[in-house]
């Protein structure tokens, strides 16, 4: 037996917390019975789920692939100005999607994935998800505008999160730093340093949720190991 809002989670529906929205909206039904109650249980070798009339199934293997994003390549599954995707990258049959995203100049680790819950928990605030990159910028960075972003700094009318910010080394009078954060706003990081006058040069994730590149080259991936995906479920275990 098992939770109706898991099972529909599992599946690729939506996260759970979606899923409990859409059982009390009356989108689902069990054996042909609306059912808008949450804690429902179900079985889900005999019982008929259907979303909006559709069967709903557990029948998609569930995939995770990690990508060294290159430069110039954009993080949708289309685009509408025929620019190369990341799935244009993998090629393989199934579905995936990535698990947010990177801007079309940033490089570096990208998850994809056809696991709907997994995707949600990585993804939401709650779990604070670490990133780590490496930036560029054009001049050298002001102690005082370090101190600034590491405590946090208002963009879009929200304060941003504190967050881990070092300076590696200096190169040609530019600073080259690596940055930890644990959100993940539209081009966080370019704003982030634009709002004290610097241009980000380079940008490149070194890591996510502690899944790093290791030997993979730009454009290449790879399929995750079990232990690696062991790992990432642990690290936003509730009741996953």
């Amino acid at each position: 037996m098992m939770r109706l809002n898991k099972y529909l989670a599992h599946a690729g529906v939506a996260s759970r917390r979606k899923c409990d929205d859409l059982i009390q909206a009356g989108y689902i039904k069990v054996n042909g019975k609306k059912v808008n109650t949450l804690g429902v249980l179900i079985d889900e070798l005999k019982d008929e789920i259907t979303f909006k009339d559709q069967k709903v199934t557990l029948g998609e293997e569930q995939i995770y692939i990690l990508l060294n994003k290159p430069q110039g390549v954009v993080t949708t599954a289309s685009d509408e100005f025929m620019r190369t995707t990341v799935l244009d990258l993998l090629a393989i049959p199934e579905r995936v999607f990535p698990v947010g995203r990177l801007d079309y100049d940033t490089t570096g680790v990208l998850l994809l994935t056809n696991d709907g819950e997994l995707t949600n928990r990585l993804l939401h605030p709650g779990y604070e998800s670490e990133k780590i990159y490496r930036v560029l910028i054009d001049k050298i960075i002001r102690p005082i505008d370090l101190h600034k972003l590491q405590k946090g700094i208002m963009l879009d009318g929200k304060m941003t999160l504190p967050c881990k910010i070092k300076e590696i080394r200096r190169m040609d009078n530019r600073s080259f730093l690596e940055i930890t954060l644990r959100e993940g706003r539209n081009r966080q990081i370019r704003r982030m340093f634009e709002e004290f006058g610097y241009v980000v040069e380079e940008l490149n994730r070194v890591s996510f949720s502690g899944l790093t590149l290791g030997s993979l080259r730009p454009g290449e991936w790879r399929y995750l190991t079990q232990d690696e995906i062991n790992r990432l479920k642990e690290r936003v275990q509730d009741e996953y």
